[in-house]
């Protein structure tokens, strides 16, 4: 089948780490174009080294490419505010739109979790890095057992940040606790973010809490490590930092879930670090490489179902 062809809305570090992936590795998906709104963006300089068609008029200068009415898939890597109009522009176009930005007007999509649930949706979201990173454990406690509530801390380098990162810290916070919510199965979820300016920059660490009962800690343990092991199937950097840790809480030791009263349970730590694979960034800004190979995998699946489909 030929490759479908994709557009990229942001030209900053999350687009330019994704237009790189889908030129070294996809099977499915080859660049059309690298949408950017300044002229002068890294982003763009390499699109245009690598023969990619660029503007940075906005979504606006991309309807106006000669390849607008062959793309089939576009990606949205700029902001939470400035979604709505493109996604409308898109899909209007009768175009897939998968959503980088924690804007959530589509399902939220973790792969390795829900990733075939949503392959007929217009618009799908990624949720954020965090959710990516995190969410992943979360569905897999919840799996076999019931997670009263998840908590979860994404540490990321200040560096891999860029300006739409820094605008969204909000949204992702609001997007990230509904995604453990609604994908990762808790009851009621918490998401923080924290960027990390030490030199020389940290490499991307999550922090997952849950609160459960109805399972034991061997069971748990072996749910994480299995999940563990298929987000490193398409993220190689993404691993456990060191063994799962449990606390157990009883009726003479509860703890206090806000909002929800005393809980009687386990407590599951869990350490995570996500390497990146250093396409654009360095090998720190695992934030990056989570989020566009999540992205990227999705895409893929959903141009080729839909694609093949009307070539049928």
């Amino acid at each position: 089948m030929a490759k479908v062809k994709a557009a990229i809305i942001g030209s900053g570090n999350i687009g330019t780490d994704l237009m790189i992936k889908i030129m070294r590795a996809s099977d499915v998906l080859e660049m059309g174009a690298m949408v950017g709104i300044d002229p002068a963006s890294d982003g763009l300089a390499r699109a245009q080294r690598m023969g990619v068609a660029t503007t940075h008029e906005g979504i606006e200068g991309l309807q106006k490419l000669d390849v607008w009415p062959e793309i089939g898939v576009v990606f949205d890597a700029t902001s939470a505010g400035a979604h709505k109009k493109h996604s409308d522009v898109v899909t209007g176009a009768g175009k897939v739109m998968i959503d980088l930005t924690p804007a959530a007007i589509g399902p939220y999509v973790i792969p390795v979790v829900n990733g075939d649930a949503h392959l007929d949706a217009d618009n799908v979201n990624m949720v954020t890095c965090g959710g990516q990173a995190t969410i992943p454990i979360v569905a897999a406690v919840s799996s076999v057992a019931d997670v009263h509530y998840g908590e979860i801390v994404a540490s990321i380098s200040s560096k891999s940040a860029g300006p739409g990162t820094r605008a969204n810290i909000d949204e992702f916070t609001e997007t990230t606790s509904a995604g453990i919510e609604q994908v990762g199965g808790a009851k009621k979820g918490k998401a923080i973010i924290i960027l990390n300016p030490a030199e020389p920059p940290m490499i991307m660490r999550d922090t997952v809490f849950t609160l459960s009962s109805g399972a034991d800690e061997a069971t748990i343990e072996k749910a994480i490590e299995d999940m563990v092991a298929k987000v490193n199937a398409y993220v190689p950097g993404y691993r456990l930092k060191q063994k799962v840790q449990f606390e157990r809480f009883g009726s003479n030791n509860p703890v206090k879930i806000p909002g929800m009263g005393a809980f009687e349970g386990i407590k599951t730590s869990v350490f995570l670090e996500v390497e990146g694979a250093a396409h654009y960034l360095p090998a720190y800004a695992g934030n990056l490489d989570i989020m566009t190979s999540a992205g990227l995998a999705t895409a893929e699946k959903i141009a080729a179902k839909r694609f093949q489909k009307e070539a049928a």
